[in-house]
């Protein structure tokens, strides 16, 4: 239960972030800091990465995946890892030396505008599907919290986000992030340790979970035959198959080295050394984020049924476990974790710093979209580049989140993790190979295939999500992408 403790903690936590977003504010003096920072140390650029890294699709999102399919879900976290330090140790060098402010820049001045347009309009469309989760991880935690219409949840978490990035650019979402890298770690890992607790260990959160299972109804509704596919759900790191975990844990590790948005927090880096680093060291912390809110969603599914499940256990005539929760979604299993077993001045501060996490992580993608659309769209119009660069990035973000807002409220029973995997991968599959052949091979390829590639690959891993292929749909889209690419080999590819 929601009690003034928890929500004096909540608002405590929101008002910290607000004033360092205001503070931060006053260093935007033109639109290179604005976006870019440049003077950042190895911590703030950390920060600024993990400030857009670790949002709602990391905890709650795992958290919901934990209590559906077990120890699987931390792949999000693990590659979200990955993609850090593949693009700290590989990629930090060759787009700092580029002297580019943008991923499609680089693409630009290798294969052309046309390259650089239809990137900008495909990455935004990946980009944009994150933007919406955000803003259904943040609406439903309003809702839950404060029993306010979804409606209205939205248009508050849209303001929130707004407030939090406008005023401070990158400099806002780094030093905002490693504010919640301290309130993130607190909250998460003491959720953790009170699983663990409460649980007796990973033996006691299964025998939980296998307990709740002795419901036939609930297994029937699960799909679950017996008691070695209940294990193998919750107890196998390719609970749904080694080709879909894995591939979505590859959609979030290129998708991550492709992304304009933690790009950013490289760029923001006083020199190479101190990004690099800062990249490693969300590297190392991202993954026990994710096994924590993975804990919790093993604790709630020894604990809590679905409101689904626990009507379709009444009309079978089967009664509810004595002893066992009901909750409205698996959406639920973080936040309701938090109220029911936390002490309420810690879970005040959990919940601040989760509302503060969705929301800082929105207000980094927005940012990063915003510049996409001003330096790598408008910017293509002499009219527009003369306008004031500042204005328009800020008109850009009010302008996009008032879209991800209308579009959101349209696919509201969509899973959280399930649009990151789409968006990650979608952003890997249109940039990933333009970007590496632009750094690393120069020269060698057609401009014409890099388009098709991008084209290409895009609609053939929408296509392959449509039709539930096996494996996950980036496999087939990047593959696309890459024959696309290697159709001409060593054919002129700058073009003006």
């Amino acid at each position: 239960m929601l009690t003034s403790i928890h929500i004096i903690g909540i608002l405590i936590t929101i008002g910290l972030l607000l004033v360092v977003s205001v503070l931060s504010g006053r260093k935007v003096r033109d639109v290179q800091s604005f976006t870019t920072g440049g003077h950042s140390g190895s911590w703030m650029v950390c920060g600024a990465i993990l400030g857009t890294l670790v949002g709602g699709q990391s905890t709650i999102g795992t958290a919901q995946l934990a209590f559906s399919f077990g120890v699987s879900a931390w792949w999000f976290t693990i590659g979200a890892a990955l993609g850090a330090l593949v693009l700290s140790l590989v990629y930090a060098g060759p787009i700092r030396r580029s002297g580019c402010t943008t991923l499609l820049q680089i693409v630009a001045r290798e294969y052309g505008r046309k390259a650089q347009t239809v990137g900008s309009l495909l990455f935004l469309i990946g980009i944009f599907i994150s933007i919406m989760a955000q803003v259904l991880s943040s609406s439903a935690m309003v809702t839950s919290l404060f029993h306010i219409p979804l409606v209205w949840a939205a248009v508050i978490s849209a303001v929130l986000i707004v407030l939090f990035v406008f005023f401070g650019g990158i400099q806002s979402a780094g030093a905002g992030g490693i504010i919640k890298l301290v309130l993130l770690y607190v909250s998460c890992l003491a959720a953790g340790v009170m699983v663990w607790l409460l649980g007796h260990g990973l033996s006691g959160l299964y025998a939980d979970i296998r307990a709740v299972y002795s419901s036939p109804i609930l297994c029937q509704v699960n799909h679950l035959a017996d008691l070695e596919a209940i294990h193998h759900r919750y107890g196998s790191m390719v609970a749904r198959g080694e080709l879909k975990d894995i591939g979505g844990c590859l959609s979030l590790m290129l998708g991550v080295v492709t992304t304009q948005t933690y790009a950013q927090g490289i760029w923001s880096g006083a020199t190479t050394r101190k990004a690099r680093r800062g990249g490693i060291y969300c590297a190392l912390l991202i993954p026990l984020i994710g096994a924590a809110c993975t804990l919790v969603g093993l604790y709630m599914r020894g604990h809590y049924v679905t409101q689904a499940e626990a009507e379709a256990m009444l009309a079978a005539g089967e009664a509810v476990p004595e002893g066992i929760g009901i909750m409205q979604t698996s959406l639920e299993a973080f936040p309701r974790f938090v109220l029911s077993y936390l002490p309420a001045w810690l879970g005040g501060i959990a919940l601040g710093a989760m509302l503060v996490n969705i929301m800082g992580c929105g207000s980094g993608l927005v940012l990063g979209a915003a510049t996409i659309v001003v330096r790598d769209v408008l910017g293509q119009s002499a009219r527009l580049r003369r306008t004031n660069q500042l204005l328009l990035s800020r008109l850009s973000i009010v302008a996009i989140l008032i879209v991800a807002v209308v579009v959101a409220l349209g696919v509201r029973g969509s899973f959280i993790n399930d649009l990151g995997f789409l968006s990650l991968g979608l952003r890997a599959v249109a940039l990933l190979w333009p970007l590496s052949f632009a750094l690393f091979a120069p020269g060698r390829f057609k401009h014409s295939n890099i388009v098709l590639a991008m084209l290409l690959g895009t609609g053939v891993m929408l296509l392959a999500k449509f039709l539930s292929l096996p494996a996950d749909p980036v496999y087939y889209g990047l593959a696309a992408s890459l024959l696309a690419i290697l159709l001409v080999r060593n054919a002129p590819s700058k073009i003006m």
